[in-house]
């Protein structure tokens, strides 16, 4: 283990500074090679340590909320990583041949990087990274309240970096922070790296060094009478309440169009926020300002708390205070930075009026940070007008302004970063998001886009019962195959039914060996053995039979035999984008064809890029999702499915139906998944009851119940999953509890938590604009032939349908009735929860969950 720098005095200080200096001047030496070896392990680092890395923080800080700041840890280390992956920084970056020039990048030298407490952790990763991709030696500044949590996410982007080639003394922190030690390192540094309140920053430039110093915000929110009013409150409600509002980016006032005022109002009420009335708006006035300063009590504090301290009475799930006010100058202090969900909202009689109150915002308190509009884009006049008037260096168009500021969530222009240039007009030496070259004044308009979707399926999906022994000829007659690697799990060998394969490739002349030693939640030690058998047998088609046990493990031993030198730690990582992560697996398909063949009608694997592995060595499930583990062909035979026994067929069949339901409601939900979706969901219900019942003497509900589930996997392949996957998997796994049977037990308390129209979070996705979950839900209760006067009415209809089919396939009600004891399961509790929140399905769930709330989500469920 490296060990950190330690400074507590000034001649500590001095010997780091020294130090560190002679570690950069090794590291300025280093190849582009090396360099972005260590970058992809710091950042690696950063986003697998997110979640300690943020409960560290508010425990240290007291400020934000824990679930926001492992956003913010491991946007630091995914984005930041993503945007600078193949950014050449080392030797020639631009040649021009005909001009005969070339341009060479060469390091700056040491850093003085200042850490503010409401981002201790994701800003000292994101340093950390800009620094080691430029290879810039960095000492840390970190801000008194916060100077664990800094020192710690230093030491392990420190340690993963050395592993990688670093040397030993590149980074170091001061353990004692002061104002005499930042300035004694800002003055022996090569350049300050300044992100902190506005008497650091001032500090910094007047350093006599370089300095990047960022100013405060105070960011108006225009809502133009054109604009879609549910998205926009939708948007301020996520960027405001975000980490309790520390961002600086984040909304400080909202201006509304007097003609849609009231709308606008009603629609904030009934997202949860609060409006106090004329005597309680002067009690938060004398909490705000503190000596003509923010009041540093209030900053990263819950709605509910910063009442309190007013002495006000709110709901405890007031989401933010929004005040009331006609006065937009600095004497107001609503007007001003307030760093906590706490808004001013202003009513004005025309847009010209709207951008003069905006205007004066800003030059009283925000001058070059940010500044956001909504407004229907057609209005392209109005975006333009505000554009050219307002003097700010971001300007978000209908996006939560604290993710569309801090750049490439909301839009893809915007670099992103953790500290967010204001130009000249703020005094900054930047305008743009600060990166990895920040050097000149930008101003940049962007606009809410949503990303490219996909929808993806097997080459070829081959169905109706009886079709194997054909589909299995094409195997010799179309791809030419010799030589086949059979995966299938123990009971299905010993008992003789993979005898329907092999029979049929003896009869095709195609050589084959099967492995079988799979367990029912399929081991990485398991897919390590079969793919070393792989490998000695060199096929050229894996043909995976069984469940989704076989097919998971099937997949990984796939990859593992086209690509050796895969990492499961690097493959299981968690993401927020698919094609944003971190560590991705190599395209398959080079030495094998991969051929699924289901025996169960539940998992849909068959059709997925998705696997599902459990660490022996940790006993933790690992979803790992990634294209690349997408099957060549699947085969629905329904024959393959008929001698299921009751419990499967029930598990199965309620994994299928959570299937389709979790990726009708997912934020990546489309055109292109909804309609198999809704699809799988009637053709389960009416099938899945008669299926249970009469097994293999009712062929039509089997086959039925085959293709609803392939139909599901189809939908959740392309949309993702949701939070019920997410807690199924550790309950799972923690409980001995069947895939299935845990997603039973959990689906209809996930769907209630889902279907608020006023959450405490929304996920944060473009395309998601504003909460309509429980919508979705009646839709697909009208889908399938229930009734009901409104939404409500039809979602309670669709919960008490699925209880009944719950009730008749013997699900028991709830986690309790299966044996599990009330100490085994709160023991096991926090760490569940904590697992199920970092579980991969979390990120299109249509509400992000809180910890507490998953937690509650699980005692409901075990007490029925």
């Amino acid at each position: 283990m490296n060990e950190l720098i330690t400074i507590t005095d000034s001649d500590s200080l001095l010997k780091a500074i020294d130090r560190v200096k002679k570690a950069q001047a090794k590291f300025a030496e280093f190849t582009q090679e090396q360099v972005d070896r260590i970058f992809k392990a710091a950042a690696s680092a950063g986003a697998a340590a997110r979640i300690p890395l943020a409960r560290l923080a508010v425990d240290e800080t007291k400020m934000g909320i824990i679930e926001d700041k492992v956003i913010k840890n491991h946007y630091a280390s995914e984005y930041i990583y993503n945007a600078y992956k193949n950014a050449v920084t080392c030797g020639v970056v631009e040649r021009d041949e005909a001009l005969g020039t070339a341009k060479i990048a060469e390091p700056v030298g040491v850093i003085t990087a200042v850490i503010p407490t409401t981002n201790p952790t994701s800003t000292a990763i994101f340093k950390a990274l800009i620094c080691l991709k430029t290879r810039n030696g960095i000492i840390f500044a970190p801000h008194p309240r916060a100077k664990k949590s800094t020192a710690e996410a230093v030491r392990i982007l420190l340690e993963a970096a050395v592993k990688a080639g670093a040397p030993h003394d590149i980074m170091a922190c001061i353990a004692e922070p002061s104002t005499e030690l930042t300035g004694i390192s800002m003055s022996k540094s090569d350049m300050i790296l300044a992100t902190g309140g506005p008497g650091m920053v001032k500090a910094a430039y007047s350093s006599g060094k370089p300095a990047i110093g960022v100013g405060a915000g105070n960011t108006p929110a225009i809502i133009d009478k054109s604009a879609d009013i549910r998205t926009a409150v939708s948007s301020i409600i996520i960027s405001k309440t975000f980490d309790n509002g520390v961002i600086c980016a984040s909304e400080q006032s909202v201006i509304v169009d007097s003609d849609i005022y009231d709308m606008v109002k009603s629609e904030l009420i009934l997202r949860g926020c609060y409006f106090p009335d004329t005597d309680d708006l002067e009690k938060l006035r004398r909490i705000i300002i503190k000596d003509g300063n923010l009041n540093p009590g209030i900053v990263g504090q819950s709605a509910c708390r910063i009442a309190g301290m007013a002495g006000i009475s709110v709901p405890e799930d007031t989401k933010i205070l929004i005040a009331e006010t006609s006065i937009f100058t600095s004497d107001e202090p609503f007007a001003r930075e307030k760093l906590s969900p706490v808004l001013a909202m202003y009513r004005s009689e025309s847009f010209d009026k709207s951008i003069e109150i905006a205007d004066r915002l800003i030059r009283d308190g925000g001058f070059g940070h940010t500044a956001s509009l909504f407004v229907n884009p057609d209005r392209k006049e109005l975006i333009e007008k505000f554009s050219n008037r307002i003097k700010a260096c971001r300007i978000i168009l209908n996006s939560p302004a604290a993710h569309g500021g801090i750049g490439d969530l909301y839009n893809f222009g915007l670099a992103p970063s953790m500290t967010l240039g204001c130009g000249s007009w703020g005094g900054n030496s930047v305008s743009e998001n600060v990166g990895i070259r920040s050097l000149l004044n930008y101003k940049i308009v962007a606009e809410r886009k949503n990303n490219m979707q996909w929808f993806r399926a097997p080459h070829k999906v081959y169905f109706r019962r009886g079709c194997m022994p054909e589909a299995l000829k094409e195997l010799r007659d179309i791809y030419k195959v010799k030589t086949a690697f059979i995966v299938t799990d123990r009971f299905l060998y010993k008992n003789g039914y993979v005898k329907s394969v092999t029979r049929r490739l003896d009869e095709l002349g195609i050589g084959y060996s099967t492995f079988y030693d799979i367990n029912p939640d399929p081991t990485l030690s398991s897919a390590l053995t079969g793919a070393k058998a792989m490998n000695d047998l060199n096929p050229d088609c894996i043909i995976a039979f069984g469940g989704g046990s076989a097919m998971d493990a099937a997949k990984l031993m796939w990859a593992i035999y086209e690509n050796p030198q895969l990492d499961f730690t690097e493959i299981s990582m968690r993401f927020m984008d698919i094609r944003k992560r971190i560590s991705s697996i190599p395209e398959n398909h080079h030495k094998a064809l991969f051929v699924a063949i289901p025996t169960s009608s539940g998992t849909g694997s068959e059709v997925t890029p998705f696997t599902v592995i459990t660490d022996e060595k940790n006993g933790i499930k690992y979803p790992i999702a990634d294209y690349s583990l997408m099957p060549d062909i699947a085969v629905i035979d329904a024959d393959m499915t008929m001698t299921q026994p009751k419990p499967l067929t029930a598990a199965s069949g309620i994994d299928a139906l959570t299937h389709a339901l979790e990726a009708y409601v997912s934020v990546m939900a489309s055109d292109y998944t909804d309609g198999i979706a809704l699809s799988a969901i009637k053709i389960i219900f009416e099938n899945l009851p008669c299926a249970y019942e009469n097994g293999s003497s009712a062929p039509i509900a089997r086959e039925k119940m085959a293709d609803a589930a392939t139909l599901a996997g189809m939908a959740f392949a392309n949309a993702f999953l949701g939070l019920c996957h997410s807690m199924a998997h550790k309950l799972g796994a923690f409980h001995k509890l069947p895939h299935g049977v845990a997603n039973a037990l959990l689906i209809t308390e996930v769907m209630k938590f889902n279907a608020s129209e006023a959450p405490s979070k929304l996920t944060a996705f473009p395309y998601y604009s504003y909460p309509q979950t429980l919508k979705r839900y009646a839709k697909c209760a009208v889908f399938v032939g229930l009734t009901g006067e409104n939404d409500i009415e039809l979602f309670n209809a669709l919960i008490e349908r699925i209880d009944e089919l719950k009730k008749i396939i013997g699900i028991k009600r709830s986690i309790r009735d299966y044996g599990i004891s009330k100490s085994d399961f709160l023991a096991t509790l926090d760490e569940m929860t904590e697992q199920a929140f970092d579980d991969q399905c979390i990120i299109s769930n249509p509400r992000y969950p809180l910890m507490s709330e998953i937690k509650e989500i699980y005692l409901k469920a075990y007490y029925g």
